[in-house]
Parts: structure tokens; sequence; C-alpha cells
């Protein structure tokens, strides 16, 4: 993932493009082409730093006060927001440019770590609102801080192990392709808790209907997030990309910048008030429409 990522998205290290061929431009035209989409890359970079780091921190100031007050829910949005605020830490670290490689080397490292660690933790947030609807009594007996703190230290070991596999399977299997596995193999999960809660909502009864309406906008936003952000990026690991326009390779990895500025939105979600109008007022909606065209048959 390290040099697959590195020679596709940093190009304020280096201006290598070998695999792009000058048929139709000279080699001016193509250095100010890059230098174009360097300058743009910075500045989308900078307006994502300059908005996302005292956001997120806010966010997980907010979450921790509701966790001191026997909060479970949080927890694994806390975790969340923590990757977000390593990957902002790298894109600073990114733009800065540091003189000495290995900063920045291990500056890419903490960014795979928080990025592969951050997947994970959006599944752990689909199972949480999955278990609050299928199986609410037993959750409400077995969810506890020492449990949720033990399911994010065993999340964070997962960035370890994708390393591992990394070194070990180093002239085996290209970088890209194992970051492609570790990336796509919350996505089965997340479609099973979205699936396997929407059949089970209509029969759940201890669920308040305020609750089931955030629980359900919660895990739509986990899909989304996961959908338009993430998996652009894996078809482009999995080596999808040499058929893609350059244009569009580069804004791959763009969404994938924008990703803890998305997660904010699952703070907002649990927070209660504003968010909860706003589906009631959609669900409202739905329903007079299913009523009109009930009444107009």
């Amino acid at each position: 993932m390290e040099d697959f990522y590195n020679n596709s998205t940093s190009q304020n290290q280096s201006y290598d493009y070998s695999n792009i061929t000058s048929d139709y431009y000279d080699n001016s035209d193509i250095n100010n082409y890059y230098q174009k989409n360097y300058f743009i890359m910075n500045v989308l970079t900078c307006i994502i730093i300059g908005t996302g780091l005292p956001l997120t921190l806010v966010a997980v100031y907010a979450l921790y006060s509701m966790v001191r007050s026997d909060h479970v829910a949080p927890i694994y949005v806390i975790n969340l927001l923590v990757t977000d605020v390593l990957q902002l830490c790298y894109m600073i670290a990114d733009v800065a440019q540091p003189v000495n490689g290995k900063i920045h080397k291990i500056f890419t490292c903490i960014y795979q770590s928080a990025l592969i660690a951050s997947v994970y933790f959006m599944v752990c947030v689909a199972l949480e609102r999955y278990l609050v609807i299928v199986h609410p009594l037993w959750y409400r007996f077995r969810r506890t801080i020492k449990t949720s703190v033990a399911v994010c230290v065993l999340i964070w070991v997962i960035p370890l192990v994708y390393f591992l596999t990394l070194y070990f399977s180093h002239f085996y299997v290209p970088h890209a392709t194992i970051s492609a596995v570790f990336l796509l193999l919350p996505f089965p999960l997340i479609m099973f808790f979205l699936v396997g809660t929407f059949r089970a909502l209509s029969a759940s009864i201890s669920v308040p209907s305020d609750e089931k309406r955030r629980i359900v906008g919660i895990l739509v936003l986990v899909l989304l997030i996961y959908t338009l952000l993430f998996l652009p990026t894996i078809i482009c690991y999995l080596g999808v990309s040499c058929f893609i326009d350059e244009t569009l390779f580069n804004l791959s990895f763009v969404f994938l910048r924008l990703s803890p500025l998305a997660d904010l939105f699952l703070y907002v979600f649990m927070r209660k008030g504003f968010i909860d109008k706003l589906l009631a007022s959609v669900c409202c909606c739905r329903m007079d429409s299913n009523e009109i065209s009930s009444s107009s048959v």
C-alpha cells in the first residue's frame, strides 16, 4: 500500500510519471498539467485540514463527555475520529514536505494504520447499531465500557497484522492487492448489518421510533461513506486504474482524503435534537406520499 500510494498520489514528493505517454503533449505541457494538479490537491488538502481538524477535536471532546456519563455507544465513533485526526496529521506533513525522507515515511505508516483502522471502526459502529435493533435485550445487558475498549484494542492491532502481511508476502503478492483485501473485507459485513437491521426494524418494540430512525441513518451513512469514498481507491488498488482516466484516478484519492470530514456526520447522528427533527420530517413526507398514492389508487 505504501509504495502504491506514494507512486500514485504524492505528486509533491516527485514527478516520476513514467507510465504516461506524451503522444499529444510535449514535456512542458505535461509538467504544467501536473503542477496544476499538485497545486489543486494541495489547496484541497489545506481546506480539509483547516476544516476537519478543529471540528474533529471538538467532536471527540463532546463524545468523550457522553462516555463519562456511562453512555457506551460513542466509544467506537471516538476511535473513528481519532483515526481521522491521525490522517489529518499525515496531510499536514504531506503539505509541509519534510526534508527528511524518514519522517515522511513514518507519517505515511501512521496514515496507513489510521486508514485501515478507520474502516474497521465503521464496521464496529454498524455492528453496534445492528445489535440494538436485532438483539436489544442481549445488547442491553452485555454492553459495557470494558467490552468496547477490548474491541477497540483488537481493531488497533489490525494495522499491525496488515504491515506484517506486507512484510512476509513482499515477494508473492503485490502491496496494492493486500491493501485492497484489507479495505474490502468490511464491505460484506456492513451490508449484512444494514440488511439485517432493515429486516428486524418493524419487529423491534423495545426501541423508540426516534432511536430507530437515528440507527438507520447511521447505518446508511456508514455505507455511503464506504461506498463513495473508499471503493474507488480499492478499485485502483486492484489494478483497474490502468483503464481509468488519470483525472479520475487522482479523484479517487481526493475522495479518500475527504473521509475525515464525512465521519463528522456520524457525530451529528449521535447527538439528539436537530437530526431527530430532520429524520422525522423525512419519514412524515414519505408517509404522506404513500397515503396520497394509495388514495389515488
